[in-house]
C-alpha cells in the first residue's frame, strides 16, 4: 500500500463521520446525526460525490456513503467536515453486509452511483442491482422506498432494467442518455469522479429508477442468469 493511502486509513480513523464495520448501528442512526430526517445511502460511494452532494441540496435530510475503500472515503468525509455538512457520513464496509447497519425501514432510499459493472458472467452475482442485493435492500429499506442507479455502461443499464422487467419491480424513471435528452434534475447533475474517466466509453450516461415493491421470487434467478449467458459470457 502507498505512503498516500496510509495516511488516509490512518487519518479517516480521526473523523468522527467515519464509521468502520459499525456494530449495533441498526436503529440507531437517528441518534447519530441527533435528528429523525430521512436517511439516504449512497452505496459504492467512491471518493463520496453524491452523499455529499446531495447533503448539500438537502440540508433536511441525512445520507451515508458506504464503500470498502478507505482512501476514496476519505476525500468525501474530509470534503464533508470542512464544508461543516453534519448530514452527511460515511461506513468503511463491503457491500454485502449493508443490510447488517441499517433497521428494517430506516432507509428511504438508495443511490448507486458508477459501481463496477461486473462485466464477467462469473461475476453477475457481484452486480449492486443483481437480486441477490436487492434483497438485502429490501431488509432495511422503507415502504415505497426507491432505488436509483447512475452509471455509464451499457451492461450494467440493460441488466438492470432485466431485473426489473423479470421480477415486477415497479420502474419510476428510464433515461438511456441522461445529459443528451436533456431531461435530468439537478440531483443527476452531480456529477462523479468515475463519471469524468468515462470508463466504459460509452459517451453516454444511463439513469434507472425504481421501486422494490414485491417479493424478489429466488427461482427467476436462473432465468435472469440465463437470459445473460450468451450476451455476456467469459
Amino acid at each position: 500500500m502507498g505512503q498516500k493511502k496510509l495516511i488516509r486509513f490512518n487519518e479517516i480513523k480521526t473523523f468522527d463521520n467515519v464509521l468502520e464495520y459499525p456494530e449495533n448501528m441498526k436503529g440507531k442512526w437517528h441518534e447519530f446525526f441527533n435528528n429523525n430526517q430521512p436517511l439516504t445511502l449512497e452505496l459504492a460511494c467512491g471518493k463520496g460525490e453524491y452523499a455529499v452532494g446531495l447533503g448539500r441540496m438537502y440540508p433536511q435530510r441525512n445520507f451515508i456513503g458506504i464503500d470498502v475503500k478507505g482512501n476514496r472515503i476519505w476525500r468525501g468525509a474530509k470534503t464533508a467536515l470542512h464544508d461543516g455538512l453534519k448530514n452527511v457520513a460515511f461506513v468503511r464496509s463491503q457491500m454485502d453486509k449493508v443490510d447488517q447497519y441499517f433497521e428494517t425501514g430506516e432507509v428511504a432510499e438508495i443511490w448507486i452511483t458508477f459501481p463496477d459493472p461486473q462485466l464477467r458472467l462469473s461475476r453477475i452475482k457481484k452486480r449492486l442491482t443483481h437480486p441477490k442485493f436487492l434483497r438485502l435492500y429490501q431488509q432495511f429499506l422503507a415502504p415505497g422506498g426507491v432505488v436509483h442507479l447512475k452509471t455509464d455502461s451499457p451492461n450494467l443499464y440493460e441488466f438492470t432494467k432485466a431485473v426489473i422487467n423479470l421480477y415486477g419491480l415497479e420502474l419510476l424513471a428510464d433515461d438511456n442518455d441522461v445529459y443528451r435528452n436533456g431531461n435530468y434534475t439537478d440531483e443527476l447533475k452531480i456529477k462523479t469522479h468515475y463519471e469524468g474517466l468515462d470508463i466504459a466509453q460509452s459517451n453516454r450516461i444511463h439513469y434507472l429508477k425504481f421501486r422494490l415493491n414485491v417479493v424478489l421470487a429466488e427461482e427467476k434467478d436462473e432465468i435472469l442468469k440465463s437470459m445473460f449467458h450468451e450476451s455476456e459470457a467469459d
